[in-house]
């Protein structure tokens, strides 16, 4: 197998790769800032479930989850699962396990604005859905984003676990082809696709910082 059709395979596992790297972000991005204010809560039973839920989904390891949520419904609750289902188990391993990344993330950007700030949004006359929205929003984004970046190559690269559920994403295949036809060279290429990806992820997050540049702390 020349290196072209090698390239071909890797590209179409790509696929999968970008399928569960997106459905984490549009998922987990979100449900973060839930788990933030979870987290900060006055209300303590729910800020401790919070803290629970976060030290769980970072003190065990994300294939362990991963395996729990391929294999849990049925051994757990009797229930048979369809032929997709690793599919699902995978895209809610992994938008759960980084929800809880992202809620600290945010926590972390939220309570390191002055509490001055919201002091003078109050003396100006801001409501306080005002004042998150046009004050603290924007400079929480701009702080969190060299972390959060971390945090979105890190998911690039973890994707690659999802050949525990037999996922035929760009590492699973790249392992086939390496296995069939004794060499390394898929794996170099499927390292070069990761590093080109997270290359690209980098430049737009780089361009996004510039851009929210003109809030100074």
């Amino acid at each position: 197998m020349d290196i072209l059709t090698m390239l071909g395979i890797l590209v179409g596992g790509l696929r999968v790769t970008g399928e569960i790297f997106g459905i984490t972000l549009v998922g987990a991005l979100p449900l973060g800032v839930l788990v933030a204010l979870c987290r900060m809560s006055s209300f303590r039973p729910l800020a401790y479930l919070a803290r629970l839920y976060i030290s769980v989904m970072r003190g065990t390891p994300l294939m362990l989850q991963l395996m729990f949520y391929m294999f849990g419904p049925y051994y757990i609750f009797g229930l048979s699962v369809g032929s997709n289902w690793n599919f699902y188990a995978c895209c809610i391993g992994f938008v759960l396990n980084y929800a809880a990344y992202f809620g600290e993330i945010y926590r972390s950007g939220i309570q390191s604005i002055p509490l001055g700030q919201y002091e003078a949004a109050s003396v100006l006359g801001y409501s306080s859905r005002q004042t998150f929205f046009k004050i603290v929003l924007p400079q929480v984004i701009k702080r969190i984003i060299p972390t959060m970046g971390n945090e979105i190559i890190t998911l690039v690269k973890d994707t690659s676990l999802a050949f525990a559920l037999g996922m035929l994403e760009m590492f699973t295949l790249a392992k086939q082809i390496a296995a069939a036809q004794v060499s390394m060279i898929p794996y170099v290429i499927a390292a070069l696709i990761y590093w080109v990806c997270c290359l690209i992820i980098e430049m737009i997050l780089t361009r996004v910082e510039k851009r929210l540049g003109y809030y100074h702390d």
